[in-house]
């Protein structure tokens, strides 16, 4: 044969000048990604939903663990579920009609209090150290005699001891300013806004017994962020595939182009 031949190579995607959107596994491995995205995102909502209230604090009586006008999140609890330390929410018409009052339980039925002892706060002959009260103010603003908390009722007080209208303004009170633990519907979790987190163990109460532990809130976050993260990340795949498969196309004509 006298002529000179000519060759040319086919494209790597068999000529059709298209490729295939990442694959069968990866467009299944992207839905099931997407789908489970949604059931955590989704079910950390719902849980947050049936576990947590959502409550704006109208006054200073917490400051500065809480102050005026921040947003909480309580978790729904019963009463029976209450320890030392913990801040909730509870409803008495003896102190405030129609409206919550978020105060921190300082004592539960069977407990001694009374203040002060070298400016301390005393629950069962304990001088209770309190580092969430403002710097440089005292446990309380007026000494009071001791209160025997009867059972099944708490005796609370604001962390601005200066202006809070809390159980020691109700000592007069038939109760002597206890509140009972039926009242309480809620525990404060985290201030969410502006965002402080988690409120802090209220280490000062642990020798006198067990304290609560912080709700799921730490555990409902991780599921919405890893959620949000495999919806997104699954819902791209797709297009980066069938981008990245465009560009192998391209590639692939231009080397079939320059072979002769």
């Amino acid at each position: 044969m006298g002529g000179e031949s000519t060759m040319r190579t086919a494209p790597r995607s068999g000529g059709t000048g298209t490729a295939a959107s990442g694959g069968r596994l990866g467009q299944r491995l992207s839905g099931v990604a997407v789908a489970l995205g949604l059931v955590l995102f989704l079910g950390g909502f719902g849980w947050a939903a049936l576990s947590y209230r959502p409550y704006t604090v109208p006054t200073s009586s917490m400051t500065p663990t809480i102050d005026a006008g921040n947003r909480v999140l309580a978790q729904r609890v019963d009463g029976d579920e209450v320890r030392r330390g913990d801040v909730v929410v509870f409803r008495d018409s003896s102190w405030v009609t129609g409206s919550d009052v978020v105060k921190r339980v300082v004592a539960v039925g069977g407990d001694t209090v009374s203040c002060c002892t070298d400016g301390k706060l005393t629950v069962n002959g304990k001088q209770i150290e309190e580092p969430y009260l403002p710097k440089g103010t005292l446990a309380e603003n007026q000494d009071f005699a001791t209160v025997t908390v009867p059972k099944g009722r708490l005796f609370l007080l604001g962390d601005e001891r200066q202006g809070s209208l809390d159980s020691t303004a109700h000592l007069t009170d038939a109760a002597k300013g206890t509140v009972a633990r039926t009242a309480v519907i809620a525990r404060v979790d985290a201030v969410v806004f502006p965002w402080k987190g988690g409120l802090k163990r209220p280490t000062g109460f642990e020798a006198l017994g067990t304290l609560s532990q912080p709700g799921p809130l730490a555990t409902i976050e991780l599921l919405i962020v890893v959620g949000a993260v495999l919806v997104l990340g699954g819902g791209a795949y797709g297009p980066i595939a069938k981008r990245a498969g465009r560009s192998r196309a391209r590639a692939a004509r231009a080397e079939a182009a320059g072979v002769r």
